[in-house]
């Protein structure tokens, strides 16, 4: 079953989509905030298109682990998604992924311009999110 992991932001929503059997995450784009109803038929059109099964949404808690008011709208985008879509829809903590999504670009040697830079940071973050999500239910499978 294919997964969808979202980086959630206020601009844009960063993308990524597992493979088939739920192991690999790999980048998916951004789709540009439009409005609830633009955003919601947007993502519900990814599913419809490419099979998902399942999301997972990113869950910016507080560094003390305290959730904040980003963390409630992320709850309620993820409930909110889980019935347009028709699909589960989970949450993850997402508190280091912007980081190691800046770290991995700059590893990779890949310059983040300021004009675009924001959309390729929320892609690599959302399938920071993503791989993580995947590991963990990997483990909790016992596979």
């Amino acid at each position: 079953m294919r997964v969808l992991g979202i980086d959630l932001g206020t601009r844009r929503i960063g993308l990524a989509v597992s493979d088939e059997d739920g192991r690999i995450a790999f980048p998916a784009g951004t789709l540009e905030r439009k409005g609830k109803r633009a955003d919601f038929a947007a993502l519900r059109k990814l599913v419809r298109e490419r099979q998902i099964g399942c999301a997972v949404v990113g869950l910016p808690l507080h560094m003390s682990g305290r959730a904040g008011v980003e963390a409630e709208a992320a709850r309620a985008f993820a409930t909110a998604l889980a019935e347009a879509a028709g699909i589960p829809v989970d949450t993850l903590d997402e508190r280091w992924t912007s980081v190691a999504a800046h770290r991995s670009l700059q590893e990779s040697g890949r310059r983040v311009v300021e004009k675009h830079g924001k959309g390729i940071v929320d892609e690599v973050a959302a399938t920071l999110l993503l791989s993580t999500y995947l590991e963990r239910r990997r483990r909790s499978e016992g596979a």
